[in-house]
């Protein structure tokens, strides 16, 4: 099986469970440092795709690319054509909602959106992009035992990165949106579409009201905490498709 965006450079397959950074480097950083005996199973488009080993269970590890297009085009051949159960984002956000800080870990139980992405599923009202809850509840356990503190609530998956609206942000954030990035809510309602399991789990990167932000090195591979968290989620959704 290939797609156009998918192709496969061996028999190794896809995990059941895939996570998904935006970045192509991220994802073979994480392949190289975090799975054993890793195996590049995608490269088109320079979009790295990697299957491994965590803790005896098989994971993989592919980018998304930036944005919702991105990420729904990827979610949904993985899902569909791959035999993907779960994805989980592992990518970088801005910290818009009081008390989250620069390097705090945030999931996102439902994704607000500027994206007219969920007008093509044709239903008579507003779908609300939500995660995975076995997910997240899982992550949320696997954050306790690994010592983490897990900021949990809205994100707001924004198409404008450049808006030129400086007040939109704080908008966002007064009703109740914790951190901004710019995939959760194609991920999500691409799962819900196909019937699949996704949560979006990210580290903060900058705090867009004060300017206080990480280097790209630093976004590309210090963000340890979540990546472990990530695989621990991974590991103990391991066969688990309900």
């Amino acid at each position: 099986m290939k797609t156009p965006h998918i192709v496969p450079l061996n028999d190794v397959g896809f995990a059941g469970t895939v996570l998904m950074p935006g970045d192509p480097l991220r994802a073979r950083m994480i392949a190289e440092t975090f799975l054993e005996n890793a195996v590049l199973v995608n490269n088109v488009r320079g979009v790295q795709g990697y299957t491994g080993t965590y803790h005896g269970h098989k994971v993989s590890v592919m980018a998304s690319g930036m944005g919702i297009p991105s990420i729904g085009i990827y979610a949904y051949e993985l899902y569909t054509f791959f035999g993907v159960e779960n994805i989980i984002r592992v990518g970088s956000a801005g910290g818009i909602g009081e008390g989250v800080g620069l390097r705090d870990l945030v999931a996102g139980l439902g994704a607000n959106t500027n994206s007219a992405f969920a007008d093509q599923f044709g239903v008579p009202g507003t779908l609300a992009p939500t995660c995975s809850y076995a997910l997240l509840k899982t992550a949320d356990r696997c954050a306790e035992a690994l010592g983490l503190t897990l900021k949990v609530g809205n994100l707001l998956s924004a198409d404008t990165f450049y808006d030129p609206d400086p007040t939109v942000l704080k908008q966002w954030a007064a009703c109740g949106s914790i951190a901004v990035e710019m995939e959760a809510a194609g991920l999500y309602l691409t799962a819900m579409r196909c019937k699949k399991r996704a949560l979006a789990i990210c580290t903060v990167s900058d705090l867009p009201f004060t300017g206080e932000g990480c280097t790209a090195e630093e976004r590309q591979n210090t963000f340890t905490d979540m990546i472990r968290l990530a695989l621990e989620t991974a590991a103990a959704s391991d066969g688990v498709t309900a």
